[in-house]
């Protein structure tokens, strides 16, 4: 047979029969006095095995594996390696499309989603409680960002602990004037007597448990660092002092 005779019968492309050449999966055959390649039927089964194997997702370094090992121990090995990394695939699909559907089950998708369907819920019950002001949604966007870099427990505890001061209409009420304080020092200096309004305020709504750890609360945290640099200089000013004033009382 000639290679595109070859490549026809196992149902491949000659540029995949030319592939597996140059990968020494599938031996050279003997050429005829004109220099073209001669298949034999034995190429035939060799090929169309590489072919199954592909087809079960192996790759092609453990195909090699697998067609140097006389004793198929090699085939055992890999198939079951595949069968173990295809479950751990079909569960995390499974997972994923669980969440998919919780997602979609809400009534309203929020403006920063995709996210959890735990801050879903959340910013559903906060969109009515509390104000829409810019600093509210940077609020949000950084409840995204945590929702999103930390661990399952550590997002838990956080989120917990922003749910207590929507069911309190007290909270609701100090965090709606927080909010307004800081929204007002957009344009304000640093300096502004107001700042420290805004910080007493803020502390005042603020849950001990969104507090990071007392020796982070300086501009040399990166973290820190990044959200101060992302608000004006007065706005920062309140919050650095925010998280001082409840390092001190804690």
């Amino acid at each position: 047979m000639r290679i595109g005779e070859l490549a026809e019968a196992v149902g491949v492309t000659t540029r995949t029969v030319r592939h597996y050449h140059h990968l020494g999966l599938l031996p050279e055959p003997e050429r005829r006095a004109n220099g073209y390649r001669d298949y034999s039927l034995r190429h035939a089964v060799v090929l169309a095995r590489i072919r199954r194997l592909t087809e079960l997702g192996l790759g092609l370094a453990e195909v090699r594996d697998v067609l140097a090992d006389d004793a198929g121990q090699d085939l055992v090995e890999a198939l079951t390696e595949l069968d173990a990394d295809l479950a751990r695939q079909e569960a995390a699909i499974r997972a994923r499309r669980a969440r998919l559907r919780a997602l979609l089950a809400a009534e309203e998708l929020p403006a920063e989603g995709p996210v959890s369907p735990e801050l879903t819920a959340l910013f559903a019950r906060t969109s009515a409680e509390l104000s829409d002001s810019p600093m509210a949604a940077r609020d949000r966007e950084v409840l995204a960002l945590i929702d999103t870099a930390a661990a399952p427990e550590e997002r838990e505890r956080l989120l917990t602990a922003v749910g207590a001061i929507v069911a309190s209409p007290e909270a609701v009420a100090r965090a709606n004037e927080a909010y307004a304080l800081l929204d007002a020092l957009a344009d304000a200096d640093p300096a502004d007597p107001r700042v420290e309004t805004a910080a007493r305020r803020l502390a005042e709504c603020t849950p001990r448990e969104l507090l990071p750890d007392p020796p982070a609360i300086d501009h040399d945290h990166s973290f820190l660092r990044a959200l101060y640099a992302d608000f004006a200089p007065a706005q920062a000013e309140a919050i650095r002092r925010a998280l001082r004033l409840l390092t001190e009382e804690t």
